[in-house]
């Protein structure tokens, strides 16, 4: 059996499925839980932002994954 740890919360993904329970950002792996949570903390921020930028929102979601990492959880505003 192949399993996975989420970067963020450490938790253990079993039997990992790209897309469906875990995701990679930025050269990081995150389980759907934190995935879900960071799109939460982030859409405020984005919906604010005109024009829109793309390699503006990549930094922000890498700035994001780095400091969840650090904190070992998503911060939700």
């Amino acid at each position: 059996m192949k399993t996975l740890t989420c970067d963020v919360c450490k938790h253990t993904i079993q039997q990992p499925t790209a897309g469906r329970n875990y995701f990679h950002f930025a050269h990081r792996d995150i389980c759907e839980p934190c995935k879900d949570a960071l799109e939460l903390a982030l859409k405020p921020i984005i919906r604010t932002k005109e024009p829109f930028n793309f390699e503006w929102y990549d930094q922000l979601v890498t700035d994001s994954i780095e400091k969840s990492i650090l904190a070992g959880k998503i911060d939700i505003p």
